[in-house]
């Protein structure tokens, strides 16, 4: 049996990237270690699907792309709002090949009117979706972990005086808005 080295303070040395429910996080915190192992992972399944898309339909094709390949590139996307556009375009590129593989299309064929056909957003237009659809949840307290709601609910309600000044007013108030809305 072969002895097992220890670590010992001196000879530890930090990790680059952990993963945590699946998220990919940098010491940097640039998402790449995540978009890189997302993009590794969906070619691979598209790869594996390739071979076998004679043997099923269309249906069936499109069903698997999008099961096994747009979920892997759905998870956790909200983490990355603000990357910067040459990572969003590595996801994006995923993406295509998925249409592509659903509508058998050549290498270089356009895919927007092929996106619109299967009412898929873009990998940007996505990522806003997503944080739209959790912050609509939140303020109207509908959001799965219930104290992201209570935490927003209270902040819209509780300004100087609610009882004389409607809601949408109070949160105008306290916005980057009260500029442009003076008394």
């Amino acid at each position: 049996m072969r002895d097992q080295p220890t670590a010992t303070p001196d000879s530890e040395q930090s990790a680059r990237s952990v993963r945590d429910l699946g998220i990919y996080l940098d010491s940097e915190a640039t998402m790449k270690a995540h978009v890189s192992r997302a993009v590794s992972s969906c070619f691979n399944v598209l790869r594996q699907i390739r071979s076998i898309r004679r043997s099923v339909t269309s249906p069936v094709l499109q069903s698997l792309v999008a099961s096994l390949v747009l979920s892997r590139l759905d998870y956790g996307n909200a983490a990355l709002a603000g990357l910067p556009a040459h990572e969003l375009s590595r996801l994006q590129s995923v993406q295509n090949a998925g249409v592509r593989l659903t509508f058998s299309a050549n290498k270089y064929d356009h895919v927007s009117s092929l996106l619109r056909d299967l009412h898929w957003l873009r990998e940007p237009q996505q990522i806003e979706y997503k944080i739209a659809v959790l912050v609509y949840r939140c303020l109207h307290g509908l959001a799965p972990p219930a104290y992201l709601s209570v935490d927003l609910y209270r902040a819209t309600r509780t300004c100087r005086s609610s009882s004389s000044l409607s809601t949408f007013k109070c949160r105008l108030k306290t916005e980057l808005f009260s500029r442009s809305f003076p008394d």
